[in-house]
């Protein structure tokens, strides 16, 4: 039984990473008031580049920076027409969406079945040999280690620091902000850039880490799944954490089934099952805080800022 829990929760660490790596960035581009609905756009672009970069150094630091980097310029695009022409976030967002998955498709046909860099597992000496935490959460790779300090740091930056209350004032009241001194335009490029590099490193940790390779639409909606953690954590990176894990506990739960032999519940719906449960456990938490009076969206989310008016 033991083993069993430790092998569910060993591949939840897993499967949460990239989900969790992906709201984080986003919950910085929606708390300073741009939606960016292009997060599964981005991971696809983020995965190629981090196989291609992989392929091409032989590097797992550069393939990783190179998947954060593609990331970022797409979400600078993104940012360019929302915040400098003031387009529709959600057209924008979308068209961004589309954009990685054709571009993924068309540009990672070379990559297809081809051995890819993989990334190795480091154990963490004393702390891996902790009973069962220590074979959970200190025998992963580095990019799930840097998801440990990431999330934490995070939190800590948003709601503990004078930029943390910039971004947050720029996303609440951007021209209140603005009349401080705030500079609202370098805010929203920042964090919007900083969200398209995290999903950017979500993809390439699974093509690096989690699935080593390339293969088309590999994300699986996980950018979308990402967006709706946001959702979930009304806009706080633990929370958002804490349903990244649920994501992947529930996805573990499809590959124990599978490795066990499991048949009682027929294998396209627990390939279904994470997708839908998450969903199911969004509309009730939504419910639960509008009624609780919390879970409010940024009041500027979506709002394009202009001096002029």
């Amino acid at each position: 039984m033991l083993d069993d829990f430790t092998f569910i929760a060993k591949i939840a660490m897993k499967s949460s990473v990239a989900v969790c790596f992906a709201a984080l960035g986003e919950i910085y581009a929606e708390r300073s008031g741009v939606l960016n609905l292009g997060v599964e756009g981005m991971m696809l672009m983020g995965a190629l580049a981090g196989v291609a970069a992989g392929s091409a150094t032989g590097n797992p630091v550069l393939a990783t920076l190179g998947g954060m980097a593609v990331g970022g310029l797409l979400a600078l695009l993104h940012a360019f027409f929302a915040i400098t022409l003031r387009v529709n976030q959600t057209l924008s967002g979308l068209a961004l969406t589309i954009l990685g998955a054709g571009l993924s498709s068309f540009l990672g046909r070379a990559y297809i079945g081809k051995a890819a860099l993989r990334m190795k597992a480091y154990v963490v000496p004393y702390l891996s040999d902790l009973p069962v935490i220590g074979d959970i959460f200190f025998k992963q790779t580095p990019l799930v280690y840097l998801a440990y300090i990431l999330v934490p740091l995070g939190a800590w930056l948003l709601f503990r620091t004078r930029l943390g209350l910039k971004i947050r004032a720029v996303g609440e009241d951007a021209a209140s902000a603005d009349a401080v001194g705030v500079n609202v335009a370098a805010i929203r490029y920042g964090c919007t850039v900083f969200g398209g590099c995290m999903a950017g490193l979500g993809g390439a940790y699974l093509s690096l880490a989690y699935t080593p390779g390339w293969k088309e639409n590999m994300t699986m909606g996980q950018g979308w799944i990402a967006i709706a953690m946001v959702i979930f954590a009304t806009w706080y990176p633990l929370r958002a954490f804490l349903g990244a894990l649920l994501f992947g506990g529930l996805t573990a739960l499809q590959f124990f089934f599978q490795a066990t032999g499991v048949e009682l519940i027929p294998i396209n719906v627990l390939r279904m099952f994470p997708y839908l449960a998450t969903i199911l456990v969004l509309i009730v938490v939504m419910r639960l805080d509008r009624t609780q009076g919390r879970g409010a969206a940024p009041a500027a989310l979506g709002v394009p800022f202009s001096r002029e008016g």
